[in-house]
């Protein structure tokens, strides 16, 4: 006799999850029908396709905060979500939530991210004609870009899965309390690593930090990060509603602030984001110009639309991905080497 390892999972979801989870069998599905698994539930399934994705593979050659960093210590956007996934799955657990959708969300809310950072996707946004963001482009990916090797386009991931993915930045909020917890994992993460990776890189010291936000938050990442979880966790349960309590929110937007000041604006890490935009500008002419070199896979998902297909083929490009393409098209080469 065969075990029915779903209905054992389903059963266990009933007695260990809280009222605020989201449990697999209630999900509002899929777009497109599937058969059942016998040995996952839905959640898992899709961080399971996320995980095996050529997006999510793609993101450990794309840059987090710092472009063509000397070293192998700095972050990438591969190692952000992984980060991301691991502070947010602390919280689902300690707040009794669906661990596998909570995972499946972090994993998943950077596949549409550009090369070279926020200042690939400040320079997609200023060329697109309809702009660009990058959670909306992760859905766009999930939904039709990213081959299953199916009869559909995209993952085919769950509703709540896909909801928290786009709305994990931007003014609206995640349907689910999963997706919240993600949302705020993303910032206790990116904030964390950020100050990490600039300390290491010689663009500030821990004691240029002011004393009232190494005295409230800690001064080491795992006593910044301990310290942040458990407020979030105590306040989410006095309150109902996933937040830093009042006083620590304040301070944890100083540490931001103060980030925005020395790191992410202007520090000299940053001093090559010109060049990220001259060349991503000239890689989009050249490719809106010559619409039939976007391969195939990704132009059949822009009905006709040269700019779109441009865009998303920009947008899945790696640093190094679109530095040797760019070369290619507009950096003189030897006749004898060809």
């Amino acid at each position: 006799m065969k075990m029915d390892f779903k209905a054992s999972l389903i059963e266990y979801e009933r007695l260990a999850l809280s009222e605020w989870a989201v449990h697999s069998d209630a999900s509002k599905g899929r777009q497109y029908p599937e058969p059942v698994c016998p040995l996952r539930l839905d959640f898992q399934r899709d961080r399971d396709r996320i995980i095996h994705s050529k997006a999510f593979r793609r993101l450990k050659h794309k840059t987090q905060v710092f472009i063509a960093p000397e070293g192998d210590h700095y972050r990438t956007r591969l190692t952000h979500v992984l980060e991301v996934a691991q502070i947010a799955r602390t919280i689902a657990r300690l707040l009794r939530l669906n661990e596998d959708l909570t995972e499946a969300i972090a994993l998943g809310h950077d596949l549409g991210h550009t090369p070279f950072g926020h200042a690939g996707e400040t320079a997609l946004n200023q060329l697109a004609p309809e702009g660009f963001q990058h959670n909306q482009q992760s859905l766009r990916v999930v939904d039709w870009l990213e081959s299953s090797g199916r009869d559909y386009p995209g993952l085919n991931l769950c509703f709540e899965v896909r909801d928290g993915i786009v709305n994990h930045t931007g003014p609206v909020l995640p349907s689910s309390v999963e997706g919240r917890v993600v949302r705020l994992a993303d910032r206790i993460a990116y904030v964390n690593h950020d100050l990490d990776d600039a300390v290491r890189g010689g663009l500030l010291t821990m004691t240029e930090l002011p004393d009232f936000i190494t005295g409230k938050l800690g001064i080491t990442a795992s006593q910044r990060l301990t310290f942040l979880i458990q407020d979030m966790v105590d306040n989410s349960l006095q309150t109902g509603i996933i937040a830093f309590s009042a006083g620590v929110d304040i301070v944890f937007n100083q540490l931001r602030d103060f980030l925005f000041a020395r790191v992410y604006i202007g520090s000299k890490a940053k001093g090559e984001e010109a060049k990220v935009f001259k060349m991503l500008k000239y890689l989009y002419e050249y490719f809106l110009e010559n619409n039939v070199e976007v391969p195939e896979h990704i132009r059949q998902f822009s009905d006709g639309n040269q700019q779109l297909a441009a865009i998303d083929y920009i947008a899945g490009m790696t640093d190094h991905f679109a530095k040797e393409i760019f070369i290619g098209k507009f950096v003189p080469h030897s006749w004898e080497s060809r």
